[in-house]
């Protein structure tokens, strides 16, 4: 197979290190072409050629899908702009932080006949691969409450992108969209959703803080965040009727991947626990996600036709709960078929 030449818009931290190595690490794509100011991307793997911006990218023949990894506030111009072009595109979450935006986009797509997904990709993470596998197996009983929160110690707020007061900056655009999709994925649409959102830092310009609480009939859903935490609470946890299961940290791929190191070679678990009726703490590891599950799937939908590994109306969906979160509005409907998965009954 011909591999898919991929073209990079922007070489901050996502472009750089979240998605170009898993994208090297895969023989069915190629980086052919890098839209950024920084000299040093044109040192990876494929010596891909370093062009100023998106229509310099867009002239490269060779580019036959286009990653976007820009400011939140760019992805819609961006994605637009490559499949004016004839561009399979992927963005990275959030899909943009306007609603209309991204009805647009997925409208243009359809027009066009090419792919848009969204980098979803913690979907594939382990703690959520297991977590799904234990509510399916009935092993934690009725699900009763969903708790998923991602904290961090930054008591200061860096001057960046994310920290400044412009559309999809803040902690709720960034953390956000990957804890919902991961919510929408296990339970489905919500009911009603309460959202209670926080700017903590001295200084800080955008918000630090969140805790969204999703209803489904009488059980709870909670994806959760804040930047002054420096004991860490578990990072994902089931309570239901037959007991209790949690996880005490991050997926390793992310730091794997901060770190520089091969996604080779074996990545270790995730500490997580069980706890019965009984109170009895069990041991209970988690084995690492997949680095590689959301290209290798887009690469067969590309080349062979499968569906992509997110669609693009289901990130389109966790943007307008984003949005009424933001704006105290009621749970909207969502623009896609949102099953309730099988394996849970609203009581």
């Amino acid at each position: 197979m011909t591999p898919i030449g991929v073209g990079l818009v922007g070489y901050g931290l996502a472009g750089a290190v979240l998605h170009a190595p898993v994208i090297e690490a895969l023989d069915a794509f190629r980086i052919v072409g890098v839209a950024t100011s920084r000299a040093e991307a044109a040192e990876r793997r494929d010596r891909p050629q370093v062009v100023a911006d998106i229509e310099a990218l867009l002239a490269i023949d060779a580019v036959e899908l286009v990653v976007v990894v820009t400011p939140n506030d760019c992805h819609a111009a961006h994605a637009e702009a490559a499949l004016r072009r004839g561009r399979h595109v992927v963005i990275d979450k959030p899909m943009a932080p306007s609603l209309a935006d991204c009805d647009r986009l997925i409208d243009q797509a359809a027009g066009v006949g090419r792919i848009l997904s969204v980098y979803h990709n913690r979907r594939w993470d382990g703690d959520h691969v297991a977590a799904r596998g234990l509510l399916a197996g009935g092993v934690i009983g009725t699900p009763a409450l969903y708790e998923a929160r991602w904290d961090r110690f930054r008591p200061e707020a860096a001057a960046v992108w994310r920290n400044a007061p412009r559309a999809g900056a803040g902690l709720l655009w960034d953390l956000g969209p990957h804890m919902l999709d991961q919510a929408l994925d296990l339970f489905g649409w919500p009911d009603a959703m309460t959202a209670d959102i926080a700017t903590q830092r001295a200084g800080a310009q955008a918000d630090d803080y969140f805790e969204l609480t999703l209803q489904y009939g009488a059980a709870r859903a909670i994806v959760s965040a804040s930047t002054l935490v420096a004991a860490t609470r578990p990072r994902m946890a089931l309570h239901g009727t037959a007991g209790s299961w949690w996880t005490e940290a991050l997926d390793p791929i992310e730091a794997t991947l901060r770190a520089g190191r091969s996604l080779a070679a074996p990545l270790p678990a995730i500490p997580a626990f069980r706890a019965t009726r009984d109170g009895e703490r069990v041991p209970q590891p988690v084995a690492a996600g997949d680095p590689l599950a959301f290209y290798r799937q887009l690469a067969a939908a590309i080349r062979a036709g499968a569906a992509p590994p997110v669609d693009a109306i289901e990130a389109r969906d966790v943007v307008a709960l984003i949005a009424a979160a933001q704006d105290g509005t009621p749970v909207p409907q969502p623009r896609g078929p949102r099953r309730l998965p099988a394996l849970y009954q609203r009581r």
